[in-house]
């Protein structure tokens, strides 16, 4: 997996690609998050555009990274996830966790 940093008005957007599937994907995500939230960034908008798939433990990382961001006072939200991975969120429930955008716009304007 890969993991691509840019600011847009205050927001953070993380572009992943590839596969979420643990191991060093883990330590990436939240390493770079922990970088964002010490520069003061506490929302962050996770483009899943081009992410292939992701196991159990790519939703963990997830997860983790949701709580990370609200316990400093911020949030994570998705974008552009895939149809075959939002079943994933369905089948989980996790969708009732995490809002997600298909217009990155409209989730750069849902912070304010």
């Amino acid at each position: 997996m890969k993991i691509k940093e840019r600011k847009r008005d205050g927001v953070a957007i993380l572009e992943m690609s590839g596969q979420l599937m643990g191991g060093p994907d883990a330590d990436a995500f939240d390493e770079a998050l922990k970088t964002l939230i010490h520069e003061g960034c506490r929302n962050v908008v996770v483009s899943m555009e081009k992410v292939r798939w992701v196991n159990s433990t790519g939703l963990g990382i997830l997860i983790s990274g949701y709580t990370t961001l609200k316990k400093s006072g911020g949030e994570l939200k998705l974008l552009k996830v895939s149809d075959r991975i939002e079943n994933i969120f369905i089948v989980s429930k996790l969708y009732t966790v995490f809002e997600s955008y298909q217009d990155e716009d409209e989730a750069v304007r849902s912070f304010s």
